[in-house]
């Protein structure tokens, strides 16, 4: 009796550390995974806010909600077992599948860029805004937003997929979900804070004490310059992430041409400032990947304008 007893804690302290292994790897890929998608995270945060511009203060932290729940649904119950699935049976297909949403973010990248410069006549999309009563276009702007996440948290999926190591189904099962979980809340609660701050700003201005009503008014009155800041950051990461998908992709089918290029350049010019080589290599080769991503993308413009006259712009 007392040997079995022994035997059963032998095999509770086996699986114990099997467990504690597998979360102890879980956390680095996680880690891993998490950090290779920073860009597009950076992107989807970016992106959000604006779905929210226009609605009552009471309605905003609804909406986000909604998108939240809609994307996290994307990424658990669609991506994640699609992702899975590839890795098993079609590895050879995850860098191709990248590299089309890289080509789509450099597309919306170059298209918001364009935008900024040459603001496009948005007169018709605002009068069918207007026939919509508050509801249905709360319910179309929901729509919108997840539509536009199923392309970012797909991006986010592949690329921490590419990313995990582990040989087994079930490290690389549990790592992407909490990546997705993870990068949802990150990214949906850093979009409540910016999408909140006027109000926040607003409640400190009418306060008795006068930091508060100083910060307070600074948060007013610098929330629409942060946020027109925030779309421009969102537009170069788009760049910057697509452009740089691209050239790994191409690295990875034998054309290291493009990847030496940027290596070089971003090597070359790093190397004359020796205290902050690291960072200054960093932003080199987020530029360069960044104006690769802008020349893919007019290119797919240019070609849409000509399928398409006048019905290029992304909406």
């Amino acid at each position: 009796m007392a040997s079995g007893l022994f035997a059963l804690l032998d095999d509770v302290a086996a699986i114990a550390k099997v467990a504690a292994a597998t979360l102890d790897d879980v956390a680095a890929q996680t880690v891993k995974a998490g950090s290779k998608a920073a860009g597009i995270v950076v992107d989807d945060a970016a992106v959000t806010p604006r779905y929210v511009v226009g609605f009552a203060a009471n309605r905003e932290l609804s909406i986000i909600a909604r998108i939240a729940m809609g994307s996290l649904r994307n990424k658990l119950l669609f991506l994640l077992p699609a992702a899975l699935l590839l890795s098993a049976f079609l590895p050879w297909a995850i860098t191709p599948l990248l590299m089309l949403g890289g080509l789509y973010l450099c597309y919306e990248g170059a298209e918001k860029l364009v935008h900024l410069i040459r603001p496009h006549d948005e007169t018709a999309e605002a009068h069918v805004e207007k026939l919509l009563s508050s509801e249905a276009l709360e319910d179309e702007k929901v729509r919108g937003a997840i539509r536009t996440d199923v392309i970012l948290s797909a991006e986010i999926m592949a690329i921490a997929l590419a990313t995990i190591e582990a040989p087994d189904l079930l490290t690389r099962a549990i790592t992407l979900a909490i990546v997705g979980i993870a990068i949802t809340a990150v990214v949906y609660g850093a979009v409540a804070i910016i999408v909140k701050a006027d109000d926040v700003g607003a409640a400190m201005a009418r306060s008795r004490i006068g930091v508060s009503r100083v910060i307070g008014r600074g948060l007013v009155r610098g929330m629409p310059a942060f946020l027109s800041l925030l779309s421009v950051v969102g537009t170069i990461a788009m760049l910057w992430v697509g452009g740089g998908i691209l050239v790994h992709g191409l690295a990875e089918f034998g054309w290291h041409g493009p990847e030496h290029l940027v290596h070089d350049l971003a090597h070359s010019l790093a190397s004359l400032i020796p205290p902050v080589e690291a960072a200054l290599n960093w932003l080199v080769t987020a530029l360069a990947s960044g104006v690769i991503g802008f020349v893919v993308g007019a290119v797919i413009l240019g070609g849409l304008a000509l399928v398409r006259p006048g019905k290029s712009h992304a909406h």
